[in-house]
């Protein structure tokens, strides 16, 4: 679900880019990435009106991580390049492997039916399968339009623990918004309804098997499912949301909040080292059965959707896979190639402006086209999908 911000002015873009002490470009590394174009283009992210922003590229070249802006409004210091943030809807390809995971075992089959599974949960649940939640097609009504309606219910939901059960109950009172099958539309609460099924099929909560399956095996340390811990461990930087004061827009601190309003639908913390790791083991074959990787990467709809992955064509460049998220003060991106050769991660905390161009640059300059200020005509931003619902 895209977010859409006021685009500064010129000078008032500059003003933030100084506020928040844009980081001065490090010295290329011959025979490896372009170090000092790769952190003009995330310096230029920063400068759109963002507070601050993380970006990691790892390839057959080398590696390049960098930082830039601030870890907190009023305090100079740059983020730390490995610190963590809120993934938002990245979760759902974390989620897609558990239950394609199970698939390979047999201990679930995509055909399965909603029903089947959760019995009474949605309405017509006989005519949703695993495979509709998993690729957007089951029809069934994003909770979050409901639940953060205005910015008073982000606030009122802000700290309030809430049960799957719950979100899921949201959705099920709204008529369905087509028959399953029938057209594609991103709905949050599929995925908090397969994070229900994981809990049947299993036997334990689906954060549960993330960390079993795919955390500790791929020793991915800086990530974790939060449950309700409403504080990000470790160094990170502070996520604000825009409120009008006197008629101009000023930052609210929204590092904190209660994750469980996202559940499955996109509730991890991590780091662009290990979502880079997470795409390469991913995409190289290594979490998941031959058949089972060929479903996922089967897309579907608008946007090229798979199995909680999705495809970007990359403009003049090579076409990619993997997810965006968005939760409130956290904007996030991991990319990689189909052959699993280079991955990109970026995390930036937005506050107002608009992004998108700057990171289509910082892409299109991680996956080897050189020249991006030729193709910003064409460049499309990439969708950021999440649990917040569209601004004006």
């Amino acid at each position: 679900m895209a977010s859409r911000r006021t685009v500064l002015t010129g000078s008032a873009a500059a003003a933030i880019a100084a506020g928040v002490g844009i980081a001065a470009p490090a010295a290329a590394s011959p025979g490896g990435p372009d170090r000092a174009a790769l952190q003009a283009a995330l310096d230029r992210i920063v400068a759109t009106g963002a507070t601050a922003a993380l970006a990691r590229l790892d390839g057959p070249s080398g590696t390049w991580r960098g930082s830039s802006g601030v870890v907190e409004l009023g305090r100079p210091a740059r983020p730390a390049p490995g610190g963590r943030y809120r993934v938002g809807s990245i979760t759902k390809t974390f989620v897609a492997t558990v239950i394609l995971q199970l698939a390979g075992e047999r201990r679930l089959a995509l055909d399965d039916t909603l029903e089947r599974w959760l019995p009474g949960a949605i309405a017509n649940g006989s005519r949703i399968t695993i495979r509709n939640l998993l690729q957007h097609t089951s029809g069934i009504f994003d909770y979050t339009e409901l639940l953060f309606a205005s910015f008073e219910d982000v606030l009122r939901a802000r700290y309030r623990t809430f049960r799957p059960e719950e979100l899921v109950a949201l959705a099920a009172a709204q008529p369905p918004v087509f028959e399953p099958g029938t057209s594609w539309a991103y709905s949050n609460t599929n995925y908090v309804l397969l994070g229900l099924i994981v809990r049947k099929v299993t036997g334990r909560a689906y954060g549960r098997e993330v960390d079993r399956r795919i955390l500790r095996p791929l020793r991915l340390y800086g990530t974790e499912v939060p449950g309700t811990d409403t504080t990000i461990d470790g160094p990170h930087a502070h996520g604000y949301e825009p409120i009008e004061r006197d008629g101009r827009p000023v930052p609210l601190d929204f590092t904190d909040l209660n994750p469980s309003m996202a559940h499955a639908a996109g509730e991890i913390v991590s780091t662009t080292a290990d979502l880079n790791r997470f795409y390469r083991t991913l995409l190289s074959g290594r979490l998941l059965r031959r058949a089972q990787l060929a479903e996922m990467l089967t897309p579907v709809g608008e946007l090229s959707y798979g199995l909680g992955i999705y495809q970007q064509e990359l403009p003049g460049g090579p076409t990619l896979w993997g997810h965006t998220g968005g939760i409130f003060g956290f904007i996030s991106y991991s990319f990689s190639t189909p052959d699993a050769a280079t991955q990109l991660s970026i995390s930036i905390n937005p506050w107002i402006g608009d992004a998108g161009q700057a990171v289509v640059d910082l892409a299109l300059l991680a996956f080897g086209v050189t020249a991006p200020s030729a193709l910003r005509a064409p460049a499309t931003p990439f969708p950021v999908m999440g649990v917040r619902p569209p601004r004006a």
